[in-house]
């Protein structure tokens, strides 16, 4: 059985124009509700200090078998700021970080986003 995975939503401190079309409320609720999913947690920047701190705590050392589903912005840059949390803890971010970008998304086209992805995390063996 595949370990659900955790969904962390940044929403680029609430203000960033990128995410204007996104209704983030309905969107989590429908994650957790909706989704096979361990949890949601939403954080308001995680590319700055307490968004480091957060990603440390959160992260658990050998849990290799978690996924972390971040929708945020560019996924190039999401690998690049959470590379050393996850080294850190001695996780793959290859295989264990999914980094979505929701950027100037409408609240139903990243709920189709995430909802394939996570289907696609499921359904692996």
């Amino acid at each position: 059985m595949v370990k659900k995975p955790r969904f962390i939503l940044c929403v680029c401190r609430g203000d960033c124009p990128g995410f204007a079309k996104l209704n983030v409320w309905q969107f989590v609720n429908f994650v957790r509700e909706q989704l096979d999913v361990e949890y949601v947690v939403v954080h308001p920047q995680l590319c700055v200090w307490d968004g480091e701190n957060f990603l440390n705590d959160l992260l658990k050392e050998g849990s290799k078998d978690t996924v972390y589903v971040i929708g945020a912005c560019d996924p190039r840059l999401q690998r690049k700021l959470f590379k050393e949390s996850f080294a850190s803890k001695g996780l793959d971010i290859d295989k264990q970080l999914i980094p979505l970008d929701l950027r100037n998304m409408t609240t139903e086209d990243a709920i189709k986003k995430v909802e394939e992805t996570i289907s696609k995390i499921m359904e692996q063996p």
